[in-house]
C-alpha cells in the first residue's frame, strides 16, 4: 500500500562550517513511517544550511570543512553583506554550492547507504543555529 509520511527533526549546530551526522535520526523517521521500499527526501530549512553524505570520520570532516572554507572564504567582500551588513554572505554561497536537499533510497525498511556513508546537515552561518530538517518518506509498506 502506498505511504507518504512527513516529519521534522531539529539539530543544534555550532558556528559554520559545522557538521552533524543525522543518519540515525533519519532512520528513526523511516522506522516511524513503516515504509519498506521507497525513498526518503530531506531538506534543511534556511538559506545557510546544507545536506550531503560523507564518511563521518574526524579527518574527512575536517577536510570537508577546510575545502568549504577554501572554496568560499569568509574574509572576502560579498555583495550580500553590503546590503545586510550581517557578515554571512559567504554562508549563503557555501550552502548554495552544497545544496539544501538529499534523497536516499529505502530498501527493506533501511536507508540504503554505503558502509562508510552517513547523512550530514551542515551549518554555514557565522553563528550557532538550530536547524530544522523537513523529512518526507514515500514508498510502500
Amino acid at each position: 500500500m502506498p505511504v507518504i509520511y512527513c516529519d521534522e527533526i531539529k539539530i543544534s549546530l555550532g558556528t559554520g562550517p559545522d557538521l552533524v551526522d543525522i543518519t540515525g535520526r533519519l532512520q528513526t523517521v523511516v522506522n516511524s513511517s513503516r515504509v519498506s521500499n521507497g525513498s526518503l527526501h530531506a531538506t534543511v530549512i534556511g538559506s545557510t544550511g546544507s545536506l550531503t553524505t560523507i564518511e563521518y570520520e574526524p579527518g574527512v570532516i575536517e577536510d570537508l570543512k577546510d575545502a568549504i572554507s577554501r572554496l568560499v572564504p569568509s574574509d572576502l567582500v560579498y555583495k550580500h553583506e553590503l546590503a545586510w551588513h550581517d557578515g554571512n554572505g559567504h554562508s549563503h554561497v557555501q550552502a548554495a554550492l552544497l545544496g539544501p536537499s538529499l534523497a536516499v533510497p529505502i530498501r527493506e525498511g533501511t536507508l540504503y547507504l554505503g558502509t562508510w556513508q552517513q547523512a550530514v546537515v551542515i551549518n554555514h552561518d557565522n553563528r550557532r543555529r538550530t536547524r530544522k530538517v523537513a523529512v518526507t518518506v514515500v514508498g510502500t509498506d
